[in-house]
């Protein structure tokens, strides 16, 4: 989503769900915030759109010739208004579009492939013979990634187009990812950009370093040193400072992102939020170089601060939401026109993100309605807040429940707790599908933010470091007394699900208690040292999450290892995975399976075909099933009338 460097317009992308392809399609749309008024750009699949700096342009990602991704342009006024032209022929997708301060040239990156490694000779196949494809040799220390799969051979780098279309040149080069956000300088000619170039950087995956590339030579200088990330650099519109977050590694489980700035050449930097105990991330400059906006989280609920060179804090928008709808994470992006208005998804527990815009700190409105006809003589779920004090210290607890559409307070209602991943991540006051079919289909759900969870400060997610799971338990098991306290829970039907590190507290809880009739763990981690070992982040999850590799301390991966509180288990347990999980593979949730069956508990095994671990919702008909699946393994154990 981007509003126009004169606020009067926002290109964002709608999203809908394709009954026959069984995927999103996307499209850019235009709407003017005078009136509401909203026009298609009549491309499908088009998405990522970025106002030229005079607002005369627009650039965007969609298939081109060939049915690659390409960058085109739409002209909006002026000569050649209404026209549109694909600038480049690319042989890979774009990414990290900017346009040039003078709207001239475009930047980007794009993957660049590169031979892969071989050991011997292959031999060469007989004219018109059919053999198996040859093998491959893996040298590359990040060679998986969620989502992708086996990555190929090559490099993320940094290149230029003509905004009139042309040929691209490739600014930097060698064997490092640059990437990520591009910022122009305003004198034209250098990039700033995140990136690291250290000698062992593949085995380092925190650390980044701030680089600005001359786009006429293609020389690189690196403006910031410190051990840790520095990332999403922005240069000022005055062209004096660069704002950048990060912070320095001490590597903890959890740390929080600080603003900060320095001068143009690196020099002088400072810190301007490090008293302010919230993550901040995607700073963008106000057109008068003299504050900062950047998003922050707190309590769940994402929100857009403007921070003043001296690091005063003003909340100028809250309430975003992203794009995932399955389950109520919190999140959301935004975009500064020159006067100060904020543009961002906005949505709530019953609305997901429609476009919202804020003029100032309590001034704002929504421009569209985009789901309104779908609702329309649906009766939603009502989502309230359960605050909660946890029986492990007393800690405060946010958790909400979910009551059914047609909810009688009198009556008594089955419970689901669904638990959120990360662990590093929040839930949110926002739109979770899957919270709402739990609900029609007669359950009460909660959802918390246990210990562990991010937008409540450093300290209290770092309660689990080298430590999880651990007293995050009491938590939840507080949060289901608060449910029960309220007086509609029917105590004797409680049944627990979560994906991810939700997947992993699941299975911890059916092996600490049997209250639960049923349980669902969805893409969990069950053995952390096969997990550490297989993940695609593993160069990160035991350096930061456990201090030790595996042979170091077996016995605290053992210890907070799910599978060693296997034989204490006497819930009924369904185990979910995506064939092409990469960030908690199969193999985690078939250990899981395994030892149920060899315990002889009740079990089944449900495989996603093609899903990713961040894909498992995906595919809409596989979201249906995944949660009808859900649904009819707790159906088995209820036993309140309704359910037989």
């Amino acid at each position: 989503m981007q509003i126009s460097p004169d606020g009067k317009r926002i290109a964002y992308t709608r999203s809908s769900e394709d009954i026959m392809t069984d995927n999103a399609r996307s499209e850019v749309w235009l709407v003017d915030v005078a009136s509401g008024q909203q026009t298609p750009l009549g491309v499908p699949g088009s998405s990522r759109a970025r106002w030229s700096p005079d607002g005369t342009r627009l650039a965007y990602v969609a298939k081109g010739p060939g049915d690659k991704p390409q960058i085109w342009v739409r002209w909006l006024s002026g000569p050649g208004s209404g026209n549109s032209a694909a600038i480049t022929a690319l042989p890979e997708g774009p990414s990290d579009i900017a346009w040039s301060p003078d709207g001239k040239q475009i930047g980007f990156t794009m993957f660049v492939p590169e031979e892969g490694s071989s050991l011997g000779s292959p031999l060469a196949a007989p004219e018109g013979a059919k053999w198996a494809d040859p093998i491959k040799v893996i040298t590359s220390i990040n060679y998986r990634e969620d989502g992708e799969g086996y990555v190929r051979p090559g490099f993320n780098h940094i290149f230029v187009v003509p905004a009139d279309g042309g040929a691209p040149r490739q600014l930097t080069n060698g064997q490092y990812d640059d990437g990520g956000a591009l910022s122009w300088m305003p004198d034209g000619r250098h990039i700033v950009f995140s990136t690291n170039h250290g000698k062992d950087w593949e085995r380092d995956p925190l650390n980044s370093d701030v680089f600005s590339v001359d786009t006429t030579t293609g020389g690189l200088t690196q403006l910031t040193t410190r051990h840790g990330p520095d990332q999403e650099p922005v240069a000022s519109p005055d062209g004096k400072h660069i704002a950048f977050v990060g912070f320095d590694d001490k590597e903890l489980g959890y740390q929080n992102s600080v603003l900060s700035i320095m001068n143009a050449d690196g020099s002088e930097v400072r810190a301007l939020t490090a008293g302010f105990d919230r993550d901040l991330g995607s700073p963008r400059w106000a057109a008068d170089s003299r504050s900062i906006y950047a998003t922050y989280t707190d309590h769940g609920v994402t929100k857009v601060a403007r921070v003043t060179l001296d690091g005063k804090i003003t909340t100028v928008a809250e309430g975003l939401a992203g794009s995932e709808l399955d389950r109520p994470y919190s999140g959301g992006g935004f975009s500064v026109s020159k006067d100060g208005a904020v543009a961002f998804p906005w949505g709530d527990p019953t609305h997901p993100a429609d476009v919202g815009l804020s003029t100032g700190p309590g001034e704002q409105k929504r421009l569209t309605t985009l789901n309104a006809s779908l609702f329309a003589g649906k009766t939603l779920a009502k989502v309230q807040p359960l605050p909660t004090t946890s029986s492990a210290g007393g800690l405060p607890i946010d958790a909400w429940m979910v009551t059914p559409p047609d909810f009688n307070p009198a009556k008594k209602y089955p419970l689901v707790l669904e638990i959120h991943g990360g662990p590093f991540a929040s839930y949110g006051p926002v739109w979770s599908t899957q919270d709402q079919l739990y609900a029609a289909a007669g359950y009460i759900v909660v959802y918390a933010n246990p210990r562990g969870s991010t937008s409540y400060g450093e300290s209290f997610a770092n309660q689990i470091h080298h430590n999880y799971p651990s007293q995050d338990f009491d938590d939840l098991m507080s949060v289901v007394e608060a449910a029960i306290a309220k007086g509609s829970v029917d105590p004797n039907n409680l049944f627990v699900t979560g994906g991810s590190g939700g997947g992993v507290l699941t299975a911890w809880i059916v092996g600490k208690t049997d209250r639960f009739k049923a349980a669902v763990t969805q893409k969990p981690v069950i053995n952390w040292t096969s997990e550490v070992l297989t993940v695609d982040g593993y160069t990160f999850m035991a350096k930061y999450w456990f201090g030790k590799m595996p042979w170091e301390d077996q016995e605290q991966y053992w210890r907070r290892s799910p599978l060693s509180l296997v034989g204490n288990v006497k819930t009924p347990t369904a185990v979910m995975v995506g064939e092409e999980d990469h960030r908690t593979p199969p193999s985690e949730a078939e250990q899981y399976y395994a030892a149920l069956q060899l315990c002889s508990i009740p079990t089944v095994l449900i495989r996603v075909p093609g899903a990713s671990h961040g894909g498992l919702a995906e595919r809409p008909s596989q979201l249906v099933g995944e949660t009808n699946a859900i649904l009819a393994w707790f159906k088995k154990y209820r036993t309140d009338t309704e359910a037989k």
